[in-house]
């Protein structure tokens, strides 16, 4: 399983876990431990939870497997220490 955020056509953005194998221009997956980012509180944009993870003005949600996420419109990587702190914001 790999961490990434994904926006979607619905101007959601979520980071969680997809397969390693996961196809990439699928406009629907499933996410896993996914987070939404309720306000990012970023400085750099959306990009910044990807590189460094939410900030302490970010507003994330609770964890929650999603089964399946619609209207997929980015699929973005995230960095090990960003992903750390998705984890524990």
């Amino acid at each position: 399983m790999k961490p990434v955020l994904i926006t979607t056509e619905y101007r959601g953005v979520f980071a969680g876990l997809i397969p390693d194998d996961q196809d990439l221009k699928a406009r629907s997956m499933p996410l896993n431990e996914a987070r939404m980012a309720i306000y990012w509180g970023t400085t750099k944009g959306v990009m910044e939870l990807c590189e460094t993870g939410p900030t302490d003005q970010s507003k994330i949600s609770s964890k929650a497997d999603i089964p399946m996420l619609h209207g997929i419109a980015a699929v973005i990587a995230i960095t090990a220490e960003a992903w750390e702190k998705w984890q524990t914001h």
